[in-house]
């Protein structure tokens, strides 16, 4: 698609207030395929103005009319659903196949939950001889990451429109060419103007003039954590609302009785995936020690069977950070089974599917969040070590466990300091809600759960 170059402010494309742009990067083959704004502090406070001055008509809409507006947003997601995975392959480096199913299916899944739940919300309920109403809690600023593009837009968008409150959003400025498809999405799907805003630009300058404005009551946040601990720490300040979902370190917890090719072969595919660019992935794999040789050899032979499978990473930096946590992974004295630090292409920001064995919990490949195609294979003598090595790092985000039977592994994942655990595999739910403990975190997306976060409690007496 063809980059925009204004802004989405108050229902029109409107000029940026500076002239400087950003130029977006294919990672596959280094190319620049478009320009967007460099959004300033000027541009932050005309769209948080714009949602400001519509926010009490839309807080005023009534639900079913909400819901409308955010099915007719689906309906024109479903249509642009081709021209959504090919937007995104071309400025996030994801395989086609891949940006159809996940980049463009999930968020369609999602904005559909979210038109079902705005009309079915219980925003009024009695309690003794009160009246409690769940009402909007005003201007949303949403700062989105590059790693899941449309996801994290429609995970924070649509439920900020089903409660009544007003967004502007400010996307990674690696793939808001995504962002803008969105906004026409918006404008098409005929959700009134100003409800919804956008604003390109870096991080340091317009994220940050978004998240410290006076006239924004809630910042909604997906990123790392070094940057949630700013963002909570201005919004702070001024007492203002926060939801953060940061970085994760999620275990993948093979118990004995497991169907262990199953559990390793399931595993590997969920790192690969997105090249390893999830904040959820399983990059720590625990085995029992009568196990591990074993597992150690089904990982290498299944990582080795995405070597042409995968995408490359988001931009230099990145590639740059990954392959350098390969080589602190072999200086620190595990050993590599697949994969390594040279890159596999001269061309593009790829890195080789990699595994890691003899990998001890102190290493920093075990503790620190890698975000690229990295498994680390650890191995425990018993339950409660592994439990020890699970709970054992900064973050909390997702993980998963395994074992023969259900009722096994979900008496081990209650234990684990997470908020979120697949089950024997367990399937995507776009209902249940998604958030960390510890440093992962405050607050949950998706579902009811996630729709009360853009929400405010009052209670009237009688």
């Amino acid at each position: 698609m063809k980059a925009h170059e204004g802004m989405y402010i108050g229902g029109e494309w409107r000029a940026a207030a500076g002239g400087d742009t950003i130029a977006v990067v294919n990672p596959a083959d280094e190319q620049v395929i478009g320009h967007v704004p460099a959004g300033t502090a000027e541009d932050v406070d005309a769209a948080v103005r714009a949602a400001r001055a519509v926010f009490p008509a839309w807080a005023a809409t009534a639900p079913a009319e909400r819901a409308a507006r955010i099915a007719a947003l689906r309906d024109v997601l479903v249509a642009r659903k081709d021209e959504i995975a090919e937007t995104v392959t071309a400025e996030l480096g994801a395989p086609l196949q891949f940006s159809q199913m996940v980049h463009a299916g999930v968020p369609i899944l999602v904005a559909g939950s979210y038109a079902e739940l705005a009309a079915s919300y219980a925003f009024e309920e009695k309690v003794g001889n009160s009246t409690v109403y769940a009402e909007p809690v005003g201007v949303v600023g949403a700062i989105t990451p590059w790693n899941y593009p449309l996801h994290q837009i429609v995970a924070k968008v649509a439920p900020a429109l089903a409660a009544g409150c007003t967004v502007v959003l400010k996307p990674a400025e690696d793939t808001p060419l995504t962002a803008q498809l969105f906004a026409e999405a918006v404008h098409e799907a005929g959700i009134p103007a100003g409800v919804f805003n956008l604003v390109t630009g870096l991080g340091t300058v317009a994220g940050q003039a978004l998240a410290a404005h006076p006239g924004v009551d809630l910042v909604s946040f997906t990123g790392s954590t070094a940057v949630g601990r700013q963002i909570g720490a201005t919004a702070g300040a001024a007492v203002k609302r926060v939801a953060l979902e940061l970085g994760g370190k999620s275990a993948n917890v093979i118990l004995p009785s497991a169907d262990l090719a199953k559990a390793v072969g399931v595993g590997i595919a969920n790192v690969m995936g997105n090249s390893g660019q999830t904040c959820s992935a399983w990059t720590r794999m625990l085995v029992h020690t009568s196990q591990y040789d074993e597992a150690v050899a089904l990982a290498a032979e299944a990582a080795a069977k995405y070597g042409d499978r995968i995408g490359p990473l988001v931009n230099a930096k990145q590639h740059t950070r990954v392959r350098g946590y390969i080589e602190k992974g072999v200086a620190e004295g595990a050993r590599l089974v697949a994969g390594g630090p040279e890159a596999p292409c001269e061309q593009g920001y790829f890195v080789s599917p990699t595994v890691f064995a003899d990998v001890t919990p102190e290493m920093t490949i075990a503790q620190e969040e890698i975000f690229g195609p990295v498994v680390s294979i650890i191995r425990y003598e018993d339950e409660d070590e592994a439990l020890r090595i699970a709970n054992g790092t900064v973050y909390g985000l997702a993980g998963a466990v395994w074992a023969a039977d259900d009722a096994e592994a979900v008496a081990f994942a209650r234990r684990m300091d997470t908020g979120q655990v697949d089950i024997n595999g367990g399937r995507f739910n776009p209902l249940a809600p998604f958030g960390g403990y510890k440093q992962s975190g405050v607050g949950r997306e998706l579902g009811a759960h996630g729709l009360s976060e853009y929400l405010q409690t009052k209670s009237l007496q009688f």
